[in-house]
């Protein structure tokens, strides 16, 4: 079976981002796959530091999110854009996945893995500047992105007080990328 993990970049209680990630991962799931959704707020990372990490080693935090990382096939990624790139949160997360452990291969964590990428926000472009550099970042690390993505723009308005969309043709759109996620790794895999 596919296992996808999905994860917005963002903090915020009421993130768009992660209602965003959360139809994504149905689409996912109808197409077939485990997906595990994670808050990456609930893993309490230092900012990366070599010398922290010399002088204490891996934080728990960051160990069990790299090792949730590598146990998954590939990703669903959802970013808020702060001017232009992604948050403080998602990068500290990420750089701390990338750190080499035990005896395990470099880049474990993100190397033969694909990801689907997507962004959310208030304005009209949707945090479409922040995949440009997102898709960058993925790339540069091993990860295969898929060359859709989807930028919701006017978020806010989109959604609920329960977190349900009002737009159909967003969620077909955000459930069709992680069926896309889903059939691209079983077509690797096979």
């Amino acid at each position: 079976m596919i296992k996808i993990l999905a994860f917005a970049g963002s903090g915020r209680k009421d993130s768009v981002n992660k209602k965003v990630v959360a139809i994504a991962a149905k689409g996912a799931r109808e197409a077939g796959a485990e997906v595990t959704i994670i808050n990456l707020e609930d893993f309490d990372m230092p900012f990366f530091n070599e010398d922290l990490e010399a002088q204490q080693g891996m934080p728990v935090a960051a160990q069990a999110f790299k090792e949730l990382m590598i146990s998954h096939d590939g990703f669903l990624i959802s970013s808020p854009e702060y001017n232009s790139s992604y948050s403080s949160l998602f990068k500290n997360a990420i750089d701390w996945a990338s750190r080499k452990t035990g005896d395990e291969a470099n880049m474990a964590a993100y190397r033969g893995k694909v990801a689907a990428i997507m962004g959310a926000s208030p304005g009209a472009l949707g945090g479409m500047r922040v995949l440009v550099v997102l898709r960058m970042l993925m790339e540069n690390l091993g990860t295969m992105v898929l060359p859709n993505q989807k930028a919701v723009g006017g978020a806010f308005a989109m959604f609920d007080g329960d977190g349900n969309i009002n737009d159909v043709k967003t969620e077909k759109a955000l459930k069709s990328l992680g069926k896309e996620l889903v059939e691209t790794l079983t077509k690797l895999k096979a």
